[in-house]
């Protein structure tokens, strides 16, 4: 299906109220335009001159840096000579200085459907700055890539926000960049002058591969589409020992650790197949990271079908058996963990502090879907008022 992004249709068809402002940018390698060019280059071909500030979100300007806390500097363009500002410095914040020589920042992030991913919120810090300095915001939206349809999971706690929750959403919230930016700036009461270019030849029910557009990775650890489909459940193991496959060829897809028995496990999980996927036994040995050249026992998800596949719910059935079946080894990953110094970091990637609480007592994840199920309702009428495509 030939979809347009944002940054391509305002390409196309520019708006009239562009002409002579100066521009800033907050985009990453991802941000291409239909001919892969980079938007920052792109948009300076097309609108000569006005380009005047870049910023980047967390991984940095190049998407090198690997893991969490690995900060990126500050630097010139090498393109366009121009200062481009890091969003996962010594800030995450941007400061007023930052946004002193631009009128309208435009934002194209590719978002990937997931509550902890940072993108988001470094767009929403842009957007309560842009609204305390008099600046308009721009998004230059991007399409869902795990789809529009589909939500789970809890709502975050505000006892368990943080830079990988800053807001009430579930694991899986089934919006868009722009469609988040309206919530955030709505619902949740930023109130900046936002603006938006939206895609064209999307709807909800897409999933990246069904559209003509190249998959870039946004980040180093999400190398293939089949990463970010399993990221809103894989990503817990972020705040534990086990490896989340960082280090190896497919991150996120595959998880272990040394002490996993996988016939044990598969044993434990009932019904053994899980709904969508095949888990596939594997060994792997991380070249960095947890267990970096250590061998580690574990699995690989295979989805099959993504209609029926639960990621996050999956991930917790997986926890709840390394808990029950590892009281020796299974550890929770220890502070600090995106600048949070107290907090466990899974209380903050689950978003609430009690679904810990209740693995760690064996109440089945069956049983916490069936309680967050009320709020997740409640949330998915909240956001639809903001949805820009049907």
């Amino acid at each position: 299906m030939l979809v347009n992004t944002g940054l391509d249709n305002l390409l196309e068809s520019p708006p009239d109220w562009i002409t002579g402002k100066r521009l800033g940018l907050l985009f990453n390698p991802a941000s291409v335009d239909k001919d892969l060019t980079s938007a920052h280059i792109a948009i300076d071909r097309r609108f000569p001159g006005q380009l005047t500030t870049l910023f980047s979100p967390q991984h940095g300007y190049h998407a090198a840096r690997q893991d969490n806390m690995i900060e990126s500097e500050h630097l010139n363009d090498p393109d366009l000579g121009v200062p481009a500002y890091s969003l996962y410095s010594e800030t995450r914040i941007p400061t007023p200085e930052m946004f002193k020589d631009i009128d309208i920042l435009l934002i194209d992030i590719q978002d990937v459907g997931t509550r902890v991913y940072t993108f988001m919120y470094s767009m929403s810090y842009c957007m309560e700055v842009a609204k305390k300095t008099n600046k308009t915001i721009c998004v230059l939206d991007r399409l869902n890539p795990i789809g529009g349809l589909t939500t789970e999971g809890n709502i975050l706690r505000e006892n368990c926000a943080s830079f990988v929750g800053r807001y009430p959403l579930p694991m899986r919230h089934g919006l868009t960049m722009a469609e988040l930016a309206r919530l955030f700036n709505e619902e949740y009461g930023i109130g900046c002058d936002l603006k938006i270019i939206p895609m064209t030849g999307w709807n909800r029910s897409m999933f990246y591969e069904e559209t003509n557009l190249t998959w870039i990775p946004p980040s180093p650890n999400l190398p293939m589409v089949e990463s970010a489909v399993v990221y809103p459940g894989q990503v817990i193991w972020e705040g534990t020992n086990i490896s989340e496959g960082r280090g190896t060829t497919r991150p996120f897809e595959i998880f272990g650790a040394p002490y996993l028995d996988t016939h044990a496990l598969l044993e434990e999980l009932h019904p053994r197949e899980v709904p969508g996927a095949v888990l596939r036994p594997v060994a792997f040995e991380p070249l960095f990271n947890k267990w970096a050249g250590q061998l580690c026992h574990g699995f690989h998800i295979h989805v099959t079908d993504r209609k029926a596949f639960k990621p996050y719910l999956t991930a917790l059935r997986f926890l709840s058996a390394f808990i029950k079946l590892y009281p020796n080894d299974f550890a929770w990953k220890q502070p600090p963990y995106e600048y949070e110094y107290h907090r466990l970091p899974m209380d903050l990637i689950l978003g609430d502090r009690e679904i810990r609480e209740a693995l760690e007592n064996q109440t089945s994840p069956f049983e916490l879907e069936s309680h967050w199920q009320d709020n997740l309702d409640a949330f998915v009428k909240t956001a639809s008022r903001f949805h820009i495509y049907q």
